[in-house]
């Protein structure tokens, strides 16, 4: 599994020459509806191991939560299913509000 910090997450996804990843939200609904990243999709934690097949296994997934600790549980259960393109956002939406859109609701 890879890392990546909000900054870097923050220039990845602004160059047009590179195809984007798929930003996989792991959070709850409600903090999805609290603040997250634009364009990121919502699988909740727990329904990862029952929705993962949706998901392109060769595409680079950036798995995000609030500060990093479930996205990195999702991440590696993603690694363990087969999934090789796997990065975890260092620090989650915490880290990309203070980071990189201040103007990002904290909890």
């Amino acid at each position: 599994m890879q890392h990546i910090t909000a900054s870097e997450l923050a220039q990845k996804l602004t160059d047009s020459t590179k195809k984007m990843p798929l930003l996989l939200d792991v959070r709850e609904p409600w903090e999805y509806e609290t603040c997250h990243i634009p364009q990121s999709l919502l699988m909740s934690m727990h329904s990862v191991p029952l929705r993962f097949e949706e998901l392109d296994r060769d595409a680079e997934i950036v798995c995000v939560c609030h500060h990093g600790g479930r996205s990195m549980q999702v991440a590696h259960f993603l690694e363990r299913s087969g999934f090789n393109q796997i990065i975890n956002l260092t620090g989650g939406v915490h880290a990309w509000a203070l980071q990189v859109d201040t103007s990002m609701p904290t909890y």
